[in-house]
């Protein structure tokens, strides 16, 4: 049972309506096309990974929190809470095997009594299971042991399956593939057998399926990853097919890299599949999406409504709008919603940018007023939007302060407990 209804949000609301409607008409007062971009605001949606839902934790240890989610219907549960929140968050993602529906009937009708739809399923070939016949320490699709990578191409074609019943639309694959010294791989058949892989997974795919092809230049191999970065997510997906996509977590990348240049480049070959949505101070930490980096977000974002207008894709569903992060010390479903709004700021600052002004500033080489430009919009406070937003949908004018008063963290740990550990890393 939820421990949070709408009668209950309309109540924790009424007090910060008028504060509220001084903010949003001061902001609505600055707003080209106001209506035109809130009907986008509340159309855009983010799903939440279903092993996003407990207490984090690092290579030397884990801390777990209390009332973390036993079953993968829990999980919904704590999804649909968020959404019931902020009314931006209608989807999960599921991770097998840490998330296999035992009945797919009783999920599905779990799903549409939260008014949840699942996400893109993804599969995990980085990390052995209990009783596994194969190891994946030397990698999973890469291996040079061909029944090692017959279990991974199994593995990747038993998640689709999975999602097929669900109502999923979409697989990611992420490997940890790689090698840790020099001279332990050899790269071009490494890739070969990843391609082969691959092609396989994909020639399984339904015909209205998508995948994504997720990269990453580091870790758990620290010398070669055998997809390391955008580049080669392209040659994979460019050879699997229409249907196949590279997807871009924030994380991903070697410190510093241009992410808004890469998502460009990847929207103008048709080619981007979606997002991971964290943030970072030195690598893959995983961090609260904004917190550290929110201009570079922006910059994004930017890039992306910028490369969709200009491919007629829809904002909401052209692409895969995911959060992938680790809360280890702050509260799972308070850091969600943290990200949520970040992500969703970040989007509405960049529906306010004058494009038609930036490209004449572009071609008259105008340095300065490119800047002034993007900077302006970074710079305009339009969380009074997405309250408004929140408002007009029924959800909470301040969620972070909703789950507080309401004591939803205690509620959980009183039905769930407070030893209990949610699956996933």
């Amino acid at each position: 049972m939820m421990p949070l209804d709408k009668n209950t949000i309309s109540q924790l609301n009424e007090p910060l309506l008028s504060s509220h409607r001084k903010r949003f008409e001061y902001a609505a007062g600055t707003i080209k096309n106001l209506e035109a971009i809130m009907q986008q605001l509340m159309e855009f949606e983010v799903a939440i990974p279903s092993w996003a839902l407990g207490t984090g934790g690092t290579r030397f240890g884990r801390f777990p929190g209390a009332g973390e989610p036993r079953s993968l219907e829990e999980k919904m549960e704590d999804v649909g809470l968020l959404n019931l929140l902020n009314q931006a968050s209608g989807a999960i993602s599921l991770h097998i095997p840490w998330d296999i529906p035992r009945d797919y009937q009783t999920i599905r009708q779990h799903a549409a009594e939260l008014n949840l739809k699942f996400d893109a399923v993804n599969s995990n070939t980085f990390q052995d299971q209990k009783g596994q016949a194969f190891s994946y320490k030397f990698g999973s699709l890469q291996h040079v042991d061909e029944k090692v990578r017959r279990q991974a191409i199994d593995h990747n074609i038993e998640v689709i399956r999975h999602g097929i019943e669900l109502g999923s639309k979409s697989l990611t694959v992420w490997l940890s593939d790689g090698s840790a010294f020099p001279g332990q791989l050899n790269f071009r058949k490494a890739f070969q057998n990843t391609l082969q892989g691959l092609k396989e997974i994909y020639n399984a795919l339904p015909e209205d399926w998508k995948l994504y092809v997720e990269y990453k230049a580091f870790e758990p191999n620290f010398y070669s990853m055998t997809v390391g970065d955008w580049g080669q997510s392209l040659l994979y997906a460019t050879k699997l097919g229409p249907k196949a996509f590279t997807l871009v977590d924030l994380g991903h990348h070697l410190l510093n890299a241009n992410i808004e240049q890469i998502v460009s480049l990847l929207l103008m070959e048709g080619k981007l599949g979606g997002f991971h949505f964290n943030d970072s101070k030195y690598g893959d930490d995983d961090l609260t999406v904004g917190s550290i980096r929110p201009y570079q977000l922006f910059l994004i974002f930017n890039e992306l409504v910028e490369g969709m207008n200009a491919r007629g894709i829809n904002h909401a569903h052209g692409l895969g709008w995911m959060i992938d992060a680790s809360h280890n010390v702050k509260d799972p479903l308070e850091d969600l919603l943290q990200s949520v709004e970040a992500i969703l700021l970040s989007y509405a600052q960049s529906l306010i940018v004058d494009g038609e002004a930036l490209s004449i500033a572009q071609n008259n080489n105008d340095v300065t007023h490119c800047q002034e430009i993007l900077q302006g919009a970074f710079r305009t406070d339009l969380r009074p939007l997405l309250s408004e937003i929140r408002l007009r949908k029924g959800g909470a004018l301040q969620p972070i302060q909703a789950f507080r008063q309401q004591k939803l963290r205690e509620k959980l740990i009183n039905v769930r407990g407070s030893s209990n550990l949610a699956s996933g890393l």
